[in-house]
C-alpha cells in the first residue's frame, strides 16, 4: 500500500461497513424510537418511520466514512476522499428529502381526507 496523507491501515471493505452502519443505527434508533412510542411521545408509525431514515442515514454515513478513509490513506488519494464525502453527504441530504416529501404527501393526503366537505361528500353519495 502507497503511503498517503494519513496511514489509515489495509482499505477496509465498504460494503461490509455498509451493512454495519445499517446495522448499528437501526439498533439505536430503534431503541430510542421505541422508548418515545411506548412513553406516546410518537405513534408505531412515526418510530418506523423515523427508524428507516436513520438505518438508511447510518448506513450512508458508515460507508462514506469508510470510503473517505480508504483514499486518504492512498498516494494522490485527496480528491477521491473528497469525492467519497460529498457523495455520502448528498445521499444523507436527498433521504432528508425524500422523507420530507413523503411527510409533506401524507400530511395533504390526511387533510384532504379529514376535510368536512369531502366527508359531507362521502356522505350524501
Amino acid at each position: 500500500m502507497q503511503n498517503g496523507l494519513i496511514n489509515t491501515g489495509e482499505p477496509r471493505n465498504i460494503m461490509g461497513h455498509i451493512v454495519s452502519g445499517a446495522v448499528a443505527s437501526a439498533v439505536v434508533s430503534g431503541t430510542i424510537n421505541y422508548k418515545k412510542a411506548k412513553e406516546k411521545k410518537l405513534s408505531s408509525n412515526e418510530a418506523i418511520q423515523d427508524t428507516v431514515k436513520k438505518t438508511a442515514q447510518g448506513a450512508i454515513a458508515t460507508g462514506t466514512a469508510i470510503a473517505t478513509a480508504n483514499h486518504i490513506g492512498q498516494q494522490g488519494g485527496f480528491l477521491k476522499a473528497l469525492t467519497a464525502l460529498s457523495v455520502g453527504m448528498a445521499g444523507i441530504y436527498a433521504v432528508e428529502v425524500i422523507d420530507d416529501k413523503l411527510n409533506s404527501k401524507y400530511e395533504q393526503l390526511e387533510a384532504s381526507c379529514c376535510d368536512e366537505n369531502f366527508l359531507e361528500e362521502g356522505i350524501n353519495e
